[in-house]
């Protein structure tokens, strides 16, 4: 019999919020951490470790990048991927052609970072500076800094580490980061590791990571179509409640694997976390719309500026806004309901949970 919809709400849930383990298992076992850049109390991707890491606190990623297997680049959205997985998605292609003088002031500026090892854009600027451009946004940038993120992305400079957040850039040593072959098979192994990360999915989110794959591999832009047809006959499937779901052949669906978390705690999750990504699941399991509103205007958020949906057992029973002062964790909530769930083991789990992130806040003190 195929898994009802609450089995399968359970199976995402234990398969992704695995036993707390270290942060290099975490790592290889989510393959590709979404990163954000806003603090509302940490960024998103201190969130997402800290639920599956022990001991974890508030950038340690950061603190510990240069000695972990981990690269910093685009997959579905940016990230820190593992370096096992990077290196499917490299070398890039198909890019289109740059004009003789931009061409020729990212040259200069490779050579400079082959020069000077390890460059902070300040650095880059400050020796050859190009004038401003517009970004993505409508503002301006440095060209600097958008060549750099284009040399990035090319595979021909990877982020060393991050200096108070900014990316400090190094040249690709190819003996350090093995490239890939480019071989259409590759699409393939790309397409597992989104299921991987974000499954059981349906079919629509499924095809909707195969789109957002064109930034991960633009070499394989023609091969993507194809990889979506091969993932469906490979991947494990049910028809839940009219509905097409995926998840790896190799995770049976045993009543071991659909009992889901059972340890009673509450976890605030992040919105990128791969708990909430998919809006459309996250509907589904859960019967009403998350949003992520910090680029919404004040006046119609509903749920906050930066809203971290409440997990309490397999149900998200609403959100919490939180705020970190003064070595203090603050939070003000919303629920579903209206009001939090009554049963007195639900308040014991959020105080603790809310013990948990005051402790991941705090600062770590510096190793003597």
């Amino acid at each position: 019999m195929p898994p009802s919809l609450d089995e399968l709400r359970r199976f995402a849930l234990g398969r992704s919020l695995f036993p707390p383990t270290t942060l290099e298992r975490a790592i290889q076992k989510l393959g590709f951490i979404q990163a954000d850049p806003i603090r509302a109390p940490a960024r998103a991707q201190d969130l997402t470790l800290f639920q599956r890491v022990k001991g974890y606190r508030a950038g340690d990623l950061e603190r510990r990048y240069e000695k972990l297997a981990v690269e910093e680049d685009f997959f579905v959205n940016y990230g820190f991927l593992a370096r096992a997985v990077h290196v499917l998605m490299h070398p890039r292609s198909g890019f289109g052609r740059d004009t003789r003088a931009r061409a020729k002031q990212a040259e200069a500026i490779l050579a400079f970072v082959r020069e000077r090892g390890a460059v902070h854009p300040r650095e880059v600027e400050r020796h050859l500076g190009f004038g401003t451009q517009e970004n993505y946004w409508g503002g301006l940038s440095n060209t600097t800094t958008r060549l750099l993120d284009s040399l990035h992305y090319r595979g021909l400079l990877r982020v060393a580490r991050r200096d108070a957040g900014i990316r400090v850039y190094a040249a690709v040593d190819a003996g350090r980061i093995a490239l890939g072959d480019g071989t259409p098979g590759g699409i393939d192994a790309l397409i597992d590791l989104a299921v991987q990360k974000y499954a059981p999915l349906p079919a629509a989110t499924l095809a909707k990571l195969c789109i957002m794959l064109r930034h991960a591999a633009p070499q394989w832009r023609d091969e993507r179509k194809d990889g979506l047809v091969r993932a469906k006959q490979r991947l494990a499937s049910a028809r839940v409640d009219g509905a097409e779901w995926f998840w790896p052949s190799d995770e049976a669906l045993d009543r071991r694997a659909l009992r889901g978390v059972n340890d009673g705690r509450v976890r605030l999750l992040s919105p990128f976390d791969p708990v909430v990504w998919d809006r459309k699941r996250f509907e589904l399991f859960w019967g009403w719309a998350y949003r992520f509103e910090a680029y919404t205007p004040k006046p119609k958020r509903k749920l906050g500026y930066y809203a971290l949906p409440l997990l309490w057992g397999d149900h998200v029973v609403g959100w919490a806004n939180l705020s970190f002062a003064e070595q203090r964790l603050s939070a003000t909530f919303g629920y579903v309901a209206g009001k939090p769930p009554r049963d007195p083991a639900f308040r014991r789990a959020l105080e603790e949970e809310l013990a948990r992130l005051e402790a991941f806040m705090q600062p770590r003190r510096p190793v003597r």
